[in-house]
């Protein structure tokens, strides 16, 4: 007789156990994890290396290699050796000339006028979706292979700043991998998870993230296995890889370098960032491309590298602010992601923070951990008890009205998972269809915001102005993707879409945006009541004129017909180049010269209505 034993943390019967990891999919490693014996680790490949440099090779006679045979081939063949294309996700070709930098980026970025920008290769021309699905099969594989079965599902990491495009390319990277996503896990917050931080009664933690290629920063309140995210902040377009190009541009600055070919310049990149991670421990290093050579100190690295910890500094500043705290208030700093081993950034957020930061765990696998944590969960081989994750949105979400004004259904920093409604009406009479222009942002006229999407409500049954209830409703899931709906009430008849634009804003759009309402708040909130007082005056002036159109001539004289004209041929005026004040004033005197013909009409319909009936019938 066999009998089974079960080792302290796993079920008593592991054949019922379901197969999860967490993944970290970094800019310049990613990573696989899972809960084994009770407790989150890291998986290895079969050499022992638990980082998987995220770089994908398309060599000769159609092969792939991803990972460390990958990068190998980085020096020889850099135009189809493809790095940190974590940044050119859901991105387009306009986007991206700012993205990747430099002008020292190898690659042939192309503009085939699709919406997320492709990369060419001797494959052929490949998207970052495409390479991004190469190094998650690659981690599904080493995944099933160690643990020996199928996975039910996984949990990827991304940046908390990632728009909804970044997200959805992040998804469909994952199903072109054959991969089941249980759920797209903010960085930050996956820390937080594998810190246990959970575990203390009530404290504000702040989570700084600085990888290969983003940097986001996340204020949380955790209250007895309750994770909330306060607030988000930070730049999608800031990493360990700008420490390395600044280091580079310095390079070519001091020898007065004209041009680089390719090779030269992805040789100079690797020796900024051999040069970057010695600097953690020696005063100073040799940096060299070819005979040529300078002395690089600590001193000259941390002037250079000082504007960039500036930006994410601002952007703790910034987070820190939107969740109403101090940075006194702050009990816990996290560091993750392999940037933060430069010591002068350690020094500069200790620094703004008044604390020495958290760096226990290896700040390289402290976030796919924190994922495997929550995988096991969502398959259900622990207690969903545990812990609450609950996630905001980084900038409101809403639709255009009338005018050219914004209505904000969701407000940025609203937790997710998270369906709001607002009900709407239809502006001329008799109009049957709506459109419905989704839009992101913080201001209050419509061309200072991000379009989204746009769909078409149709089969409104046709009624006077004002009448019917469409009911628009946004959904934003567990991921923070988007749907939208609009329905007319009376009828039944819905539209929806799923928003999903091929690329989206960078974090620092974002926060130039949030930078913007706040300057522009006085000036958007003129301009919001001069669109109103003009949709005011434009509905007033068009029902009067469809009303003269019908019964002037039966129901005005002459000259009360030429007086209510005249008045109304001002408030047109007025509408067109007056102020809030000069409209609204002249909207009276319309409304004021038009009482005796509302008056006159609806006696007439009243008349109407009752000619040849007897008062027992009314």
């Amino acid at each position: 007789m066999l009998m089974q034993i079960s080792e302290p943390g796993q079920t008593p019967e592991p054949h019922q156990r379901k197969l999860a990891v967490g993944i970290d999919l970094g800019t310049t490693n990613s990573l696989v994890a899972t809960v084994r014996n009770g407790s989150a680790q890291t998986l290895a490949d079969i050499d022992g290396a638990h980082l998987l440099p995220s770089v994908v090779l398309y060599g000769e006679e159609a092969s792939i290699e991803v990972g460390e045979k990958a990068l190998a081939g980085a020096s020889s063949d850099p135009v189809n050796t493809l790095m940190s294309i974590k940044r050119l996700m859901g991105r387009s070709f306009a986007d991206v000339t700012d993205v990747t930098g430099v002008k020292l980026s190898p690659y042939e970025l192309l503009d085939l006028g699709q919406d997320m920008v492709k990369i060419r290769t001797r494959a052929g021309d490949v998207s970052p979706v495409q390479v991004s699905a190469e190094i998650l099969k690659s981690l599904g594989q080493r995944a099933e292979e160690t643990l020996g079965g199928e996975l039910t599902g996984v949990v990827i990491t991304v940046p908390a700043y990632f728009d909804d495009a970044q997200r959805q390319a992040t998804k469909d990277a994952a199903r072109i991998a054959g991969l089941n996503v249980l759920r797209l896990l903010n960085e930050p917050t996956a820390a937080a998870v594998a810190y246990g931080l959970d575990q203390q009664d009530e404290v504000a933690v702040a989570v700084f993230d600085l990888g290969g290629g983003t940097f986001d920063v996340s204020v949380l309140q955790l209250t007895k296995g309750v994770f909330e995210v306060l607030a988000t902040g930070g730049d999608s377009a800031l990493g360990g890889d700008d420490f390395d190009h600044a280091l580079a541009q310095w390079f070519v600055a001091e020898h007065k370098l004209d041009s680089l070919d390719v090779f030269q310049q992805r040789s100079l990149l690797t020796a900024a960032r051999q040069a970057k991670e010695q600097l953690s421990s020696a005063n100073e290093v040799e940096l060299a491309l070819a005979d040529i050579s300078s002395t690089l100190s600590r001193q000259q690295f941390n002037d250079l590298v000082d504007p960039l910890i500036d930006k994410a500094i601002r952007a703790c500043k910034r987070a820190v602010r939107d969740a109403k705290l101090r940075s006194g208030d702050i009990h816990n700093v996290v560091m993750v992601g392999g940037s933060t081993r430069v010591p002068r950034v350690r020094e500069r957020v200790a620094e703004w923070f008044g604390r020495e930061p958290l760096i226990d765990l290896d700040p390289d696998k402290v976030v796919a951990l924190g994922a495997a944590l929550q995988a096991d969960q969502l398959v259900g081989n622990r207690s969903g008890d545990e812990m609450l994750l609950l996630d905001v949105i980084p900038l409101s979400l809403g639709i255009e009205t009338m005018g050219g004004l914004t209505e904000k259904i969701i407000h940025r920093n609203t937790t997710i998972p998270v369906a709001m409604a607002q009900e709407f009406t239809t502006f001329k009479d008799g109009q049957t269809a709506m459109a419905i222009h989704v839009v992101q942002g913080e201001r209050e006229l419509i061309d200072d915001c991000r379009s989204l999407a746009r769909f078409e409500l149709q089969g409104i049954p046709p009624m006077v102005a004002g009448a019917a209830r469409i009911k628009v409703m946004f959904q934003v899931d567990a991921d923070g993707l988007l749907r939208v709906s609009a329905r007319e009430e009376s009828t039944g008849s819905e539209s929806r879409i799923e928003v999903k634009p091929a690329y989206g804003l960078s974090d620092t759009d974002i926060a130039d945006m949030l930078q913007q309402s706040w300057a522009s708040a006085a000036d958007d909130k003129e301009a919001r009541a001069l669109r109103e007082q003009q949709i005011e005056a434009e509905g007033l002036l068009q029902a009067l004129s469809a009303a003269l159109l019908k019964d002037g001539e039966a129901m005005l004289s002459e000259d009360e017909q030429r007086e209510l004209l005249a008045k109304m041929e001002v408030l047109h005026r007025e509408r067109e180049q007056g102020s809030v004040a000069s409209i609204a004033k002249h909207i009276e005197i319309v409304g004021k010269a038009s009482e005796v013909f509302a008056e006159r009409r609806m006696d007439a319909s009243i008349n109407q209505a009752l000619a040849g009936r007897r008062v027992d019938e009314i």
